[in-house]
C-alpha cells in the first residue's frame, strides 16, 4: 500500500513557483527548492519528478494565476487596441506588486541559462511566441473591422508591444515603480496608429 503524501502539494508547488520566479531556473537548486517547499528531496521527486518537470508545472501554474491577466484582457476587450492597452496597464500593476517577485516569470526565469537548460529556454520562448501571436490576432481584428488601415504591419506592431512588455518586466526587476511602468505603457500606446495611418516596418 502506497504511503499517503504528508504535505500539501499545491502549497509546495506555489512555493516552488515563487523560488523559480525570484531566482530563475538554473540558479534555484534542489536544496533551495526543498527548503522553500518544506519537503525532503525524495518527496519532491516522488510528487513532481525532476527539477525540470517541477519547473514546467510551476510555469503552467503561473500562467493560470499571476500571468492570467494577459489572456483575460485579450479575450474580454471588444477592440484590439483596448485589449493591448489593458494588458500593458495590468502588467504595470502585476509586475510592480510587492506581494510576489517582480516582473514576469515567463520572461525572467530562463535568463542566462546554459546549454543544459535548452529545453527550459524553449518552453518559455514558446509561451512568449504564443503571446505575441495572440497580440497580432487582436490587432488583426482591428484591421478587419476598419479600426486600423489595411496596410498596417500587424506582426511588427505585435512585436513592438511584446517587446514593451518584456522591457517593463526588466524595469520592474530593476526597481521601477507602478507609476514608472504605467508611464511606459502610456508612451507605448501613443505609438498606436490613427485610423488613417498605416504602420509598416519596411
Amino acid at each position: 500500500m502506497a504511503r499517503r503524501r504528508e504535505f500539501d502539494r499545491e502549497a509546495a508547488l506555489e512555493s516552488a513557483l515563487l523560488a523559480f520566479w525570484r531566482h530563475g531556473y538554473e540558479a534555484t537548486s534542489i536544496a533551495e527548492l526543498t527548503a522553500a517547499m518544506g519537503i525532503r528531496p525524495p518527496s519532491l521527486y516522488a510528487a513532481f519528478g525532476d527539477k525540470r518537470r517541477l519547473f514546467e508545472e510551476a510555469v503552467r501554474r503561473y500562467q493560470e494565476t499571476y500571468g492570467a491577466f494577459t489572456t483575460r484582457a485579450l479575450a474580454e476587450e471588444p477592440t484590439g487596441r483596448g485589449a493591448i492597452e489593458r494588458v500593458l496597464r495590468e502588467a504595470a500593476a502585476e509586475y510592480a506588486s510587492t506581494e510576489h517577485p517582480g516582473g514576469c516569470m515567463v520572461i525572467t526565469a530562463a535568463v542566462n541559462c546554459g546549454p543544459e537548460s535548452a529545453e527550459v529556454e524553449e518552453l518559455l520562448r514558446r509561451f512568449r511566441t504564443e503571446a505575441r501571436a495572440a497580440f497580432k490576432a487582436r490587432i488583426d481584428d482591428d484591421v478587419a473591422a476598419g479600426r486600423l488601415p489595411a496596410g498596417t504591419d500587424t506582426a511588427g506592431l505585435a512585436t513592438f508591444y511584446a517587446a514593451t512588455i518584456q522591457g517593463m518586466s526588466t524595469q520592474s526587476r530593476d526597481g521601477a515603480s507602478y507609476e514608472d511602468l504605467l508611464a511606459i505603457a502610456a508612451l507605448a500606446m501613443s505609438a498606436w496608429p490613427a485610423t488613417g495611418e498605416a504602420v509598416t516596418t519596411t
